[in-house]
Parts: structure tokens; sequence; C-alpha cells
């Protein structure tokens, strides 16, 4: 499942829900990731996308991920909107029969969200408003998996 929502996240009852009737399944690995109030300066973090493109282009990566960890499945639900600080922007969960492929594909699609993903972001605070772009250190955690293919 993937999905694009303005409403809010609940990341305990997706777990639930994800988890539900799993009987195969040995892990489920998740990651919620919440705006910062960045010390003050941010206000609200606002996440634009492409409606039907962000879905399909995140769609290629899990599918992916799905291949390259022998993942049982996957969910990846994104906010987007204007979303106040401590408020979860992103849901990812993954199943497979082991710990490791289910922590490690959890992470490779994280990395590839924060980066790499057709989303834009905006912070509102008190000076103003600012687009923001991946850091270079998100951009290395991405590159690392690429680095694993070739040993």
């Amino acid at each position: 499942m993937i999905r694009l929502t303005f409403d809010p996240i609940d990341p305990g009852g997706l777990l639930n829900e994800f988890s539900r009737g799993r009987l195969e399944v040995g892990a489920v690995a998740t990651f919620t990731g919440l705006a910062r109030a960045e010390a003050g300066a941010t206000v609200a973090l606002e996440l634009e996308a492409y409606p039907g493109f962000t879905e399909a282009e995140i769609g290629k990566i899990a599918v992916q991920a799905k291949a390259r960890f022998g993942l049982e499945d996957f969910a990846i639900l994104h906010r987007v909107g204007k979303i106040a600080p401590g408020d979860p922007v992103v849901f990812v969960a993954t199943a497979a029969r082991h710990r490791r492929a289910a922590f490690e594909a959890c992470d490779f699609l994280m990395d590839y969200l924060k980066s790499k993903a057709p989303f834009w972001k905006k912070e509102h605070g008190p000076n103003g408003a600012r687009w923001v772009e991946p850091r270079p250190e998100d951009h290395a955690d991405l590159t690392r998996w690429d680095k694993e293919i070739s040993k």
C-alpha cells in the first residue's frame, strides 16, 4: 500500500492493521517520521506532491525493496499539506520472514523517501517560509545502498 493523505496519521492503528493476520511473517519493522519545530523556527511543515505521479515513483522503489529484501509486504503512508510540529509526516512498515530484512528494507525505503521521492517541502516560521532541500547526509544515506550492491 502506498498512499498520500492530507489526514492525520495514526501510527499505532496503522501498525495494528498492517500486522493483523500475518501467520508466516516473522518480523514487522516500522518507521514514523515526525515534523520538527526546529527550536521554534518552524510552526508548520508543508509538503506538496503530484497525486498519481508521486505514488507511482514511490511504487518503483518499493517494488525494488520487495525484491531486494524478500519482503512479504510493505506500507507507505505520507502526509501532504500543512503539518504541525510533532505530528507524524510519514509511516513506513515492512513485513518479512526475518527481522534483518524487515529492518533493512524499512531503512532503504526511508532513505529514498527522504532524498529522492518527488515531494516539495516548505517550512513556515515566524520569519516567513523557506523551501527545504535534502541534506548532504540524506544523499549519502541513499548512496550507501548502491555501494552495498557493488560489493
